[in-house]
């Protein structure tokens, strides 16, 4: 499975979180992102503020598109991207779908 051809799915409360072997698994896909026990991470650094806000907007839009949202903080010229899925504390397929797709539009 190709995580950035993937659609995020909706998911329903008590679905259990991604296995610790799952996530590993997926997580050659997107190399360039930190494994935390319950979150994706992942920082971002720009030319400057104005790049880091383009790309913070092109990532809102992706994650509206996909119904899947990021935490996002910024300071100046890097954004900083932390998934996760509230609804079941932990990771899921989403988390992974959505952080390859980022990567797309960063470029890598």
């Amino acid at each position: 499975m190709i995580l950035a051809e993937q659609t995020c799915q909706p998911i329903k409360a008590g679905t259990a979180p991604l296995s610790r072997e799952e996530r590993t698994a997926l997580l050659p896909q997107i190399p360039l992102w930190s494994l935390k026990e319950t979150e994706l991470i992942r920082e971002f650094k720009f030319r400057d503020f104005h790049q880091a806000m383009a790309f913070v907007n092109k990532t809102a839009d992706t994650a509206n598109d996909q119904d899947h949202h990021p935490d996002i903080f910024i300071s100046y010229n890097k954004v900083r991207l932390s998934f996760t899925t509230h609804k079941i504390h932990g990771l899921s397929l989403n988390d992974f779908i959505s952080a390859s797709k980022v990567d797309l539009l960063a470029g890598q």
